[in-house]
């Protein structure tokens, strides 16, 4: 059991799809503006990624090798075009919000990262842990990046006043360009460095070395 926990915990922080991985960057440049969008795409793919996971494991010794991509693709499409539709008819308004970035899970390398990786080599239960760590992990950074993206661009978190703004008589006035992709970009950016920087043996190693002085001769 600690071992399992300690993975666990290793792949939301050490092995992060996203700070680590480079996975899942589009959604969550494109949904970060807010925690409630964050924390509905967070939980619209862990839906996806465990019943996928969990699917494609239990059937994974059935699945020919030279169909399985096709097959793995087949089942996370339609986890989630399920996932959409519930999302469509409970919650519409952050459907709507979140557009057709849902849809775009079919998409995301890391659900089919798993699914080939991971699911199609181990048993039911360690695929529904490693799907539950990997969505927690990418979760993690969307609330991350949500949490700073919607206080600093709407003085509110998860529509709660936090910093009252000017137009409402307080002090605070929004940041534009919180409302904006490039600023999850860089948000994203700081903290793979500061993660890197605080754990320095999950950053790559340098491929070029670069001359501080020239050969004496």
């Amino acid at each position: 059991m600690s071992n399992r926990l300690t993975n666990f915990a290793s792949t939301m922080i050490s092995n992060n799809p996203i700070t680590q991985q480079i996975l899942g960057i589009c959604s969550a440049l494109a949904v970060t503006t807010s925690v409630a969008t964050s924390l509905t795409m967070s939980v619209a793919l862990t839906l996806v990624l465990c019943s996928s996971n969990a699917l494609i494991s239990a059937i994974r010794e059935h699945i020919p090798n030279s169909i399985r991509l096709i097959v793995q693709i087949t089942i996370i499409a339609t986890m989630v075009i399920i996932t959409d539709q519930f999302l469509r008819a409970y919650a519409f308004e952050l459907s709507r919000q979140l557009s057709i970035f849902v849809g775009l899970i079919v998409t995301n390398c890391l659900v089919l990262g798993r699914a080939e990786v991971f699911a199609m080599h181990n048993r039911v239960g360690p695929s529904i842990v490693d799907a539950l760590s990997n969505s927690f992990g990418y979760g993690l950074i969307l609330l991350i990046v949500g949490t700073i993206r919607e206080v600093l661009g709407q003085g509110t978190w998860l529509g709660w006043t936090v910093l009252p703004t000017v137009s409402q008589g307080g002090w605070f006035e929004p940041l534009g360009l919180m409302s904006h992709a490039p600023s999850a970009y860089f948000i994203i950016g700081l903290v793979v460095w500061t993660i890197r920087s605080h754990w320095q043996h999950l950053a790559e190693p340098t491929r070029f070395k670069i001359k501080s002085m020239e050969k004496q001769s």
